[in-house]
C-alpha cells in the first residue's frame, strides 16, 4: 500500500505523481511540515540559485463592465449600473507613467467581458500603449476575456490572438481559471469560458509562441479531487506546449455574494501550494500569494513550494473588492526575501532578471524545515 510518505519521497526524487497519488495527497496529507519539506526540496532542486524573485507591475482594470455573472466576484458591474466604467485613455496613460516611475516594466490589463466593445477597440488600446510605452510588457486579457472577444466578434480564436499580438499583446495572465472542472464552473459562473475553452485560449497562444501564467482559486465549492483535476489539466497542457511560465494559487476571498462560504485559512493555502509544487513537475515557477494571504504567510510560502514573491502590485481592485487588502512596499518584499535567506532580484514575466546584480552580501543558508 502506497503511503503519504512514499508519495512525498517519489516527488522529492523527481518522479511524476499520478492523478490518484495527487488525490491521496490532497485527501490524507495533513502533515503540513512533511508536505512543505518535500515541496521545498523540489523547489531547491529546480531553483538552487541564491536569489528569489519579484516583479513590479500594476493591475489596471480598464473596465468593470462584465456580461458574465460570477458568484464570488464583488468587482463586476452591468452596463447600466451607476458605477460602471470604461477607463479614459489619459487615465490609463497616467497609471502606466506612474508604474514606470516606480521601476515597473509591465502592465497587467484585465477587465470584464464587456458586451459591446469590439475587437478593434482592444487593438487600438494595445497599439496606443505600445506606441507610447514601447518598453512596457502588456500582460493582458484573461483567457475568458479572449474567449469572449472570439464569440462576440464571431472571429476565429487564432485570428483574435494573432491580431492582439500584432497590436502589442506581450503575454496572457492566468485569471479566470478558478477551478478547471466544468461542474464547478457551471455552478459558480454564468456566461464564462468553461474548462476546455480556457485551456484552448492558452493552447492557441502558446502555439503562436506566446507565454502565459496559470492560476487556481480554491476553497469554495470544489472537491479535493477537482483541485487535482485542475492541476492535472494544467500539467497536460504544459506537456503539450511548454507555454506556462508560472503557477499562482490563492484561496477564495468571501465577497458580497458568497459570505456563507467558510474562509479557507493559511494552513490550507500553504498545504495546497506545496501539493501544487509536487504535482506540477513541468511548470518552472510558483508565485507566493501574499496579496491574499498577507506578508508573513507570503514569506513562509517560500518554504512551501514558491520561488517567487509575485508582484509589488501597485494597484489591485478585484481582490480588494471582496474585502481583502494586504499591502507590501517594495522594501518590505525585498526584506521578506532577505530574511528568508535569499537575495531579492527583480524579474519580468518571462522570469528573466532585469535588475543589476546586487553586491555580494553575507547570507545565511535558507531555513530548513
Amino acid at each position: 500500500m502506497t503511503t503519504i510518505k512514499d508519495i512525498l519521497q517519489k516527488a522529492t526524487n523527481g518522479q511524476r505523481l499520478t492523478f490518484d497519488e495527487g488525490v491521496e495527497l490532497a485527501r490524507n496529507g495533513r502533515d503540513l511540515n512533511a508536505i512543505g519539506k518535500a515541496a521545498h526540496a523540489v523547489t531547491m532542486r529546480l531553483h538552487p540559485e541564491p536569489y528569489r524573485t519579484y516583479n513590479i507591475d500594476r493591475n489596471i482594470n480598464y473596465t468593470n463592465v462584465c456580461a458574465a455573472v460570477c458568484d464570488f466576484c464583488a468587482f463586476y458591474r452591468k452596463s447600466k449600473d451607476a458605477d460602471a466604467y470604461v477607463m479614459p485613455r489619459e487615465e490609463l496613460h497616467q497609471k502606466v507613467r506612474e508604474t514606470i516611475a516606480l521601476g515597473g516594466d509591465q502592465i497587467l490589463l484585465q477587465g470584464g467581458m464587456h458586451p459591446s466593445l469590439k475587437l478593434e477597440w482592444y487593438e487600438e488600446m494595445l497599439a496606443d500603449l505600445r506606441a507610447n510605452f514601447p518598453t512596457v510588457n502588456l500582460h493582458a486579457f484573461s483567457p475568458p476575456e479572449i474567449w469572449h472577444f472570439h464569440k462576440l466578434n464571431k472571429i476565429p480564436l487564432r485570428t483574435v490572438l494573432e491580431r492582439l499580438k500584432a497590436a502589442g499583446l506581450g503575454s496572457i495572465p492566468g485569471g479566470g481559471g478558478e477551478i478547471l472542472a466544468d461542474r464547478v464552473r457551471k455552478e459558480l459562473t454564468k456566461g464564462k469560458a468553461l474548462t476546455d475553452e480556457w485551456l484552448t485560449v492558452n493552447r492557441e497562444w502558446h502555439h503562436l509562441g506566446g507565454k502565459s501564467t496559470c492560476t487556481m482559486m480554491f476553497g469554495h465549492i470544489e472537491t479535493l479531487e477537482e483541485r487535482i483535476e485542475h492541476l492535472d489539466r494544467l500539467r497536460q497542457l504544459q506537456d503539450e506546449t511548454g507555454g506556462f511560465t508560472a503557477f499562482i494559487c490563492w484561496t477564495m476571498q468571501p465577497g458580497h455574494k458568497m459570505t456563507d462560504a467558510p474562509a479557507v485559512g493559511s494552513f490550507e493555502y500553504l498545504r495546497m501550494q506545496a501539493i501544487a509544487r509536487l504535482y506540477l513537475d513541468n511548470i518552472p515557477n510558483i508565485q507566493s500569494s501574499w496579496v491574499t494571504q498577507g506578508g508573513k504567510i507570503g514569506q513562509i510560502a517560500l518554504f512551501y513550494g514558491a520561488n517567487d514573491m509575485g508582484s509589488l502590485m501597485i494597484e489591485e481592485n478585484v481582490v480588494a473588492s471582496a474585502g481583502t487588502v494586504h499591502c507590501l512596499t517594495l522594501d518590505e518584499i525585498k526584506r521578506s526575501i532577505r530574511e528568508a535567506g535569499w537575495e531579492p532580484r527583480q524579474r519580468n514575466v518571462f522570469y528573466q532578471l532585469i535588475d543589476e546584480k546586487p553586491l555580494p552580501v553575507s547570507r545565511s543558508l535558507p531555513i530548513a524545515l
